[in-house]
């Protein structure tokens, strides 16, 4: 069972019997799915014939930009461990404001690419942390406003020291 919200406004719940046939709220649906090439395939359902094309996809996030015969749609999906998990309460702990980051291993910093004060999104690379010979980016787990640096370019830190706060 997957509930999928398009464009942020319906909610329908899709129920998968095989690759070629189910339910979409309730109503019995078979189609034909064929790959054209990576993120593009051809459908046919209810004797149409559609083009689509995943324009973006966010599977950690669940969610997707789809284009169907040039027509673009926002989808967001859950499945019944997503449900489950919010009729618990648990689905806001992922959500938790993040304050602050940490070194994720020992290292040195080569890089820092922000100053306190900037804004920052979720997935923007912050710095640059060299570690077994790798240069790894660490990136902000959350969008935010730079409070306070604790390191610089050239220095050493351990697993698990703070590197950033964020107000």
């Amino acid at each position: 069972m997957l509930k999928v919200k398009v464009n942020n406004k319906h909610e329908h719940v899709v129920e998968f019997e095989n690759a070629s046939s189910g339910t979409i709220d309730g109503n019995a649906f078979q189609w034909d799915v064929l790959k054209v090439k990576d993120g593009s395939f051809h459908v046919i359902k209810d004797n149409k014939s559609y083009n689509v094309e995943v324009v973006k996809a966010d599977v950690k996030e669940k969610s997707f930009v789809i284009s169907v015969n040039g027509n673009k749609y926002s989808l967001s999906v859950k499945d019944k461990f997503d449900e489950l998990l919010q009729s618990l309460g648990l689905d806001s702990m992922a959500s938790k404001k993040v304050n602050e980051i940490k070194a994720p291993m020992p290292g040195l910093v080569v890089e820092v690419k922000i100053a306190e004060g900037d804004t920052v999104k979720k997935g923007d690379a912050i710095l640059v942390l060299e570690a077994m010979k790798m240069e790894n980016n660490i990136k902000s787990p959350t969008d935010g406003v730079i409070k306070k640096i604790h390191v610089k370019k050239g220095m050493a830190v351990e697993k698990n020291q703070v590197l950033i706060n964020f107000v």
